[in-house]
């Protein structure tokens, strides 16, 4: 029984990994720019004399549903949604560039532009800083465009160029922080053609219908392996019985 329990546990902890994927996708159904998570999996067989007969259950969030969510004009100049499959280039919290959906711009006191969680935005030359401006303007190519204080309105400046690439091409992964990057490293270039709705905002592309049918499936999956469990149990035992049976 040895081969049902550990094959049994495997997939178990490949059902606790959709669980897992499944709550974060229902905590962020009204998030900005979420994209849901996908969990992947596959048998992992084991290497090894007698052992290819085993095939373990891996399961783990390497995508997302990139299909995409609802847009709503708001009217505030930071406010963008991205157009088609364009992604935002951000500064992820270990230093290395991430992608992400989410277009609720802000800046901090120093100037400098962030997403609504915190990711410093990036440009042509790095991380963007909005210098003091009486008004902000972004284009539908990404092109950042004020009027300094006491400047002439008629008459706005370009500061900086979101940079905003597209995955065609290039396989992309998603972290724990929410945030693309390209698998194995590295970053995508920018995508001259790619384009965003400005004054406007992408909300989550969650289906709670969906996500609500997912969690029983995953509930029905793990009571299916505890009854192999159980039952591996009770077959391991009666063979125990009979092996210590007089005459045996």
């Amino acid at each position: 029984m040895d081969k049902m329990i550990h094959t049994s546990l495997s997939a178990m902890r490949g059902i606790m990994n959709r669980q897992t994927a499944i709550a974060n996708n229902m905590a962020n159904a009204d998030t900005i720019g979420f994209r849901a998570e996908v969990v992947n999996a596959k048998a992992r067989y084991l290497d090894g004399p007698t052992l290819d007969s085993r095939a373990m259950s891996k399961e783990s969030v390497l995508s997302a549903d990139m299909n995409g969510g609802p847009v709503n004009a708001t009217g505030r100049p930071l406010d963008i949604a991205l157009d088609g499959d364009a992604l935002l280039a951000v500064q992820a919290p270990d230093g290395d560039e991430g992608y992400t959906r989410r277009g609720d711009l802000q800046t901090t006191e120093s100037g400098l532009l962030v997403t609504g969680d915190g990711h410093p935005v990036l440009g042509e030359g790095g991380p963007i800083t909005i210098p003091p401006n009486d008004s902000i303007n972004i284009s539908a190519d990404g092109a950042i465009f004020i009027v300094p204080r006491g400047g002439d309105a008629s008459q706005p400046q370009e500061i900086d160029r979101l940079k905003l690439a597209s995955p065609a091409g290039s396989e992309i992964i998603k972290h724990n922080d929410t945030l693309f990057r390209v698998k194995g490293g590295g970053a995508l270039p920018g995508d001259p053609d790619a384009r965003l709705t400005a004054a406007s905002l992408e909300g989550s592309n969650v289906n709670m219908t969906t996500v609500l049918v997912d969690m029983i499936e995953a509930s029905r999956a793990w009571e299916t392996q505890v009854k192999l469990l159980t039952t591996a149990k009770d077959i391991d035992e009666s063979g125990a019985r009979i092996m210590s049976m007089p005459g045996q």
